[in-house]
């Protein structure tokens, strides 16, 4: 048993010289200061204004109109909900139901502005 730990107490002081002397290398690795090659140089910042803030309603795209009431007119019959980004053609399953945001004169002009077909 003494035997075994002489070799432990060996080990332990090894083990405590390797440690100690990578602590130092670190140590002396992070106090370098990089060289100077030159003076640094930045382009000076441009003040540009900033864009007026836009006032009054959202504009949409050109091909669509506001309903009128909850009700699109004749000549724009497509129906679109701006939360699910989905227009409704006459005939359609939710077509009675839906309220729309917005009307369209045809589907092309409704998914120009970003909506899609509902699937019934």
């Amino acid at each position: 048993m003494p035997a075994a730990l002489g070799r432990m107490a060996r080990l332990f002081k090894i083990g405590a010289v390797v440690g100690f002397s990578v602590g130092i290398l670190r140590a002396l690795r992070r106090r370098r200061t990089p060289e100077v090659t030159g003076s640094a140089t930045w382009q000076p910042l441009v003040d540009t204004p900033a864009p007026a803030p836009r006032e009054g309603p959202v504009q949409f795209a050109p091909g669509g109109v506001e309903p009128d009431d909850g009700a699109c007119p004749p000549s724009y019959p497509i129906k679109a909900k701006s939360s699910s980004k989905i227009f409704h053609v006459p005939g359609g399953g939710s077509y009675d139901r839906t309220v729309p945001d917005r009307c369209y004169a045809n589907e092309s002009d409704a998914e120009a502005d970003g909506y899609r077909k509902a699937r019934r």
